[in-house]
């Protein structure tokens, strides 16, 4: 916020209330130019209303979990510590993982882990987690999914040509978190809302940490991008309400290896990023 001084504001938006006070924390010295909202990004252009903003310069979703909720065990985002299934951003949110691992059919549920997860035992999976209910605690369905597919028990990474070893529950745990929090709906309509709000110039950036949301940010900027073949009989004029961005990175941009060396966690980012030219 210091290039946006001195009358530059931020509107920061996140579901997770401990995010947000974080933030709060983070950007003290801002004063009433950060404005955090406990909110969906779903609801960006009702904020902005409500804040008078009738454009925006720039857009940044980053979609990853922070090191904050994955290090803390009573949120079940992660096994590396037992803790139970939670997994939701918004504490107070309507289903929680244990509900979807204990109440789901198991048809239901192995089609979830095999949409969310990409998950190709999600059948077998299913199955195992059905003849283990109630399952209650992370390191339980860890291990769990570790059975049932062939794999050690345990939830240690280990370490392999260099690189950590992906653990067997890992597609697991991210369907079932992309589930609870319905991720990739909301990711579907906050990027048309996000390059309505910007204005002429303005960019919005996406970071994204595994395949389905960056196949999600690819197609939408390729839509929006797109342009009607070009008439020679009449110049051509965009459709009334046809909203144009450009692609400002045709490949996604990913962390060098001394970034990855200093957060092993952001090996899986890739940032692509559009301008609005209408």
């Amino acid at each position: 916020m210091d290039a946006s001084e001195p009358d530059g504001q931020l509107l920061g938006m996140d579901r997770d209330p401990a995010a947000l006070a974080q933030a709060r924390k983070n950007l003290s010295r801002y004063g009433s130019r950060a404005i955090l909202v406990q909110a969906s990004y779903l609801m960006m252009e009702a904020e902005a209303a409500r804040l008078g903003w009738n454009a925006v310069d720039g857009v940044l979703l980053d979609l990853g979990l922070s090191t904050m909720q994955l290090d803390d065990p009573a949120r079940g985002f992660s096994f590396q510590h037992d803790g139970p299934l939670d997994m939701r951003f918004d504490p107070a949110g309507p289903a929680t993982a244990a509900d979807l691992v204990n109440r789901l059919p198991v048809d239901e549920l192995a089609d979830l882990l095999f949409k969310y997860g990409e998950e190709r035992q999600s059948r077998r999976i299913a199955r195992a987690i059905a003849r283990a209910r109630p399952v209650r605690g992370t390191v339980q369905l860890a291990e769990i999914v570790a059975r049932a597919r062939g794999g050690r028990q345990g939830v240690n990474l280990r370490r392999r040509g260099g690189r950590g070893e992906i653990h067997p529950a890992t597609q697991t745990f991210q369907a079932l978190r992309i589930a609870v929090n319905e991720e990739l709906e909301a990711l579907q309509g906050a990027l048309p809302a996000a390059i309505r709000l910007l204005g002429p110039g303005g960019r919005l950036a996406v970071i994204t940490f595994h395949s389905l949301e960056d196949r999600i940010v690819k197609e939408a900027f390729r839509s929006h991008s797109r342009v009607p073949a070009f008439d020679p009989n009449r110049p051509w004029e965009a459709p009334e309400g046809e909203i144009i961005v450009k692609l400002v990175n045709a490949k996604p941009i990913v962390p060098r290896a001394d970034e990855i060396s200093r957060n092993p966690r952001a090996r899986s980012a890739k940032l692509r990023i559009v301008e609005k030219i209408r």
